[in-house]
């Protein structure tokens, strides 16, 4: 008969006979199915009566919580829970392809758990080799979201703040390249005292300590960690790259216990055009492979563009052992607000909460405000037709964080989003020779918008076409908003339009101009790339309280927001630029450096340094956008007298 070893001391109780201590190094086995008198090993330090010395395997803790010695029955699981609540974890897989919508899944879990009353965090594995997102081109891999703490970061960690109105941090991004930098430091401090430092159990246990660590972050303002930590693994499983990650997850799933790990592996369910069959073989293959690999998902997130028919999920139920209760769908929906809603609707909390045992500290799901937002959406039958003027339009997610904030202004003022995507270089002169078609349509476009937006970018490709769409709205009087690059492009054709200096330009663009309006900032790396920009929140102070940007912030003195730049505009040219007619009604803390320019004779000419973007949520959108779009309905001003006399 098996037998388990048990350490406990002498206790004060009739139910076992008191003997005398034996030595130190003796140990007295019994049997878990005869309760008898048995010998006991004193413990240092000495513990309480009927108390068990807590194994670290979360297996043996439940094993051991319900063992009965004579009449007395330790419940040690229920006293553990009330001293302290272990951390739950979330993870989401992907498979078959990559852009799935795993992060849209991710932040749909985490909006619909935290409408159950439960506190939520996030975490996104990114497993490439780069130490963050930085330095990556928008078109390889869409834009690069800044973080409070200038953190670079992939661009789901803004789907996680806007869906869950969170705040996090950069180390709530791994990569392989702060993992490995990680390892090595330790390595070359000696902190792994001579071993041979190894995938495993050197990167194994860094990624599991990581993960670990930041989970315990509070990301919503409160005091104490989260219940729940979502986790997103980019890339797709069987991916050479992200093997660590799987293995550090599958040995986190069975140190923390099945009761506090749920495994969510999104796929794709194709549909063949000849055939017209939902097709099952790829997510059967894909979680073959995850089981393979030592994680069994215990839900299926199935990607379709029409609902799931009852025999596909009968037959992915029976192939993946999933319960098919357990098999969402998340087909095409009109807007990603749907989604929360799709999962709330298939009762996959219900799943999530079982899996991890917390049905009894959740709530039904409240999620009125989500329904009425994705309602109103789908109902709107106004629009405003917008021109993005950037480099990157190739790629739409490279302006993501635009778009989202765009949505979020269109929706408080009632109308629908038309965003017409201009290529800046379409616009130049050079395009009316080469490409004659593309250039008379890039023009077309830009005239028949109702405002323009030049958001931030790198580099002078397509400079000349932002500054002739920024030339075009301050002269029509369309209203125009330019982000960091866009801000810097206004002045520079200010400077040439307005001042005369033809040769006006950035250090950037070109570094031996006589007229440098906007220059390198003198606190910047020239030999270093990654995080040596001006990155994060910072402060903005209004000049005036009588300027447009001070009464969208409810003419607040100040203004935190988030920068990513490198260059700004020069400090000795604000001077003349001022006499000329731009103010520069946003400074930051020194008075040094310009945030925010507008031009007063202007309906909504506005420019600033920072990101509003990227702290802009469903139901609070930023107020710049929400002024910008104001503008382009022809409401700003009924809005503005409305702020003003606090309605």
């Amino acid at each position: 008969m098996a037998r388990l070893k048990f350490l406990s001391i002498p206790r004060a109780s009739s139910l076992l006979p008191r003997t005398p201590p034996p030595p130190p190094q003796r140990r007295v086995t019994f049997s878990l199915h005869k309760a008898r008198p048995a010998s006991f090993v004193p413990l240092r330090p000495p513990f309480p009566a009927r108390a068990f010395r807590r194994t670290p395997c979360a297996h043996h803790e439940r094993a051991a919580a319900t063992t009965t010695i004579g009449r007395a029955s330790v419940r040690g699981g229920e006293a553990a829970a009330r001293e302290e609540r272990r951390m739950k974890y979330v993870l989401v897989t992907g498979g078959v392809v990559s852009g799935l919508g795993k992060g849209v899944t991710a932040s749909s879990i985490g909006v619909v758990l935290k409408a159950c009353g439960l506190r939520v965090t996030s975490i996104k594995i990114d497993p490439y080799l780069n130490t963050d997102a930085g330095t990556m081109s928008p078109f390889e891999h869409g834009e690069v979201f800044v973080l409070d703490d200038g953190g670079e970061v992939d661009l789901d960690l803004g789907n996680y703040e806007r869906f869950l109105d969170i705040t996090l941090t950069k180390d709530n991004n791994i990569t392989t390249g702060k993992i490995y930098q990680s390892v090595l430091e330790k390595e070359r401090r000696g902190d792994y005292l001579g071993k041979t430092v190894q995938v495993v159990p050197h990167v194994t246990d860094a990624i599991k300590n990581w993960i670990q660590s930041v989970s315990t972050i509070p990301v919503d303002g409160k005091e104490g960690p989260a219940d729940v930590c979502v986790i997103e693994l980019g890339g797709t499983v069987g991916d050479i790259e992200s093997m660590p990650f799987i293995e550090a997850l599958r040995q986190l799933s069975f140190s923390v216990g099945p009761d506090n790990f749920c495994l969510i592996h999104v796929s794709l369910i194709p549909v063949l055009g000849v055939v017209g069959e939902q097709k099952t073989k790829p997510t059967q293959h894909s979680v073959r492979e995850l089981r393979a690999l030592g994680l069994t998902p215990h839900l299926l997130a199935c990607r379709s563009a029409q609902p799931l028919l009852e025999n596909t999920k009968e037959k992915l139920s029976q192939f993946c052992h999933v319960p098919i209760g357990n098999i969402l769908n998340i087909h095409d929906v009109p807007n990603i607000w749907h989604v929360p809603l799709l999962l709330r609707n298939q009762n996959a909390h219900i799943s999530v909460l079982n899996q991890l045992g917390l049905v009894s500290l959740a709530s039904p799901p409240n999620l009125q405000d989500w329904t009425r937002r994705a309602e109103n959406f789908d109902n709107l039958t106004n629009s405003v037709r917008i021109a993005l003027v950037g480099k990157y339009v190739g790629l739409t997610d490279s302006y993501l964080s635009v778009v989202k904030a765009l949505l979020h202004a269109c929706i408080a003022c009632s109308m629908k989003p038309l965003i017409d995507w201009i290529a800046a270089s379409d616009l130049e002169e050079d395009s009316a020779k080469l490409t004659p078609q593309a250039h008379a349509a890039a023009w077309e476009t830009l005239k028949n918008a109702s405002c323009v937006i030049v958001p931030g970018g790198f580099g002078d490709r397509g400079v000349r076409g932002m500054i002739l769409a920024a030339k075009y709205a301050r002269e029509n009087n369309v209203p125009y908003l330019g982000i960091c690059l866009g801000m810097q492009i206004s002045v520079i054709e200010f400077a040439r339009s307005v001042l005369g200096l033809d040769t006006a330009n950035s250090t950037e663009f070109d570094a031996e101009t006589p007229n440098a309006v906007v220059i390198f900032m003198p606190e910047g790396s020239r030999t270093h790339m990654g995080s040596t920009m001006r990155l994060g929140s910072r402060r903005t102070l209004f000049q005036t309280p009588d300027c447009i940007t001070s009464n969208l912030y409810c003419n607040s003195e100040y203004v935190d927001e988030r920068h990513r730049h490198r260059y700004e505009v020069n400090p000795d040219v604000i001077g003349i630029l001022e006499e000329a007619g731009l103010k520069f009604v946003g400074r930051d803390e020194t008075g040094r450096r310009m945030e925010i320019l507008e031009l007063p004779t202007h309906q909504f000419y506005v420019g600033v340094q920072f990101h509003p973007e990227f702290k802009s949520r469903p139901g609070r959108p930023s107020a710049l956008f929400l002024g910008f779009i104001l503008a382009a309905t022809g409401q700003l001003k009924a809005y503005l007298s409305r702020q003003q006399n606090g309605n």
